[in-house]
């Protein structure tokens, strides 16, 4: 047996390769600081923007939803098309989905729900959409977006995060 089988200060050429290859797959960023830095200004962003484009560009509450979320779906359509994460197709789709969120939940709001139905209702279905995620994949780990269905979990549980801010 060689030393580097025996040491265990020698990294094994399996593990570096599997965490190489699972860093270049993963579809999202490592969870820092930095991230959630970033994930904040993404929502007030996003919060700012959804209200400006209802008020100020006459598209109504509703004009502003669809519009949203149609570039919504276009960003998610090249993200779940990339093969790893890319900073500018992410962060897009990030402030896109805080937009819809925040939406979602106005609109909502603005058909008579109540504020406290609605957090309880999203708090319910980002429950569930954990539930069903675990279920299916036995994992909840954000190391481990790289098939269609995790990264589909993934984008649902971040939408229902937004709107239940918004709640």
């Amino acid at each position: 047996m060689n030393v580097a089988q025996t040491s265990p200060a020698a990294p094994s050429t399996t593990h570096s390769t599997k965490w190489w290859a699972r860093q270049m797959l993963n579809k999202v960023p490592e969870v820092t600081l930095y991230f959630w830095l970033i994930k904040i200004l993404c929502t007030t962003v996003g919060e700012t923007f959804a209200d400006n484009l209802n008020e100020n560009l006459g598209l109504g509450l509703s004009g502003t939803s669809y519009v949203m979320s149609a570039v919504l779906i276009v960003a998610l359509f090249f993200q779940f098309r990339v093969r790893r994460y890319i900073p500018g197709i992410y962060w897009l789709a990030v402030v896109l989905i805080s937009v819809v969120g925040t939406l979602i939940t106005d609109n909502l709001v603005e058909q008579g729900v109540t504020l406290e139905a609605t957090t309880i209702g999203f708090a319910l279905a980002l429950i569930g959409v954990f539930a069903v995620w675990y279920a299916v994949e036995r994992t909840l780990s954000v190391h481990t977006i790289y098939t269609f269905r995790r990264e589909a979990f993934y984008w649902l549980a971040i939408l229902f995060t937004f709107a239940l801010g918004t709640a």
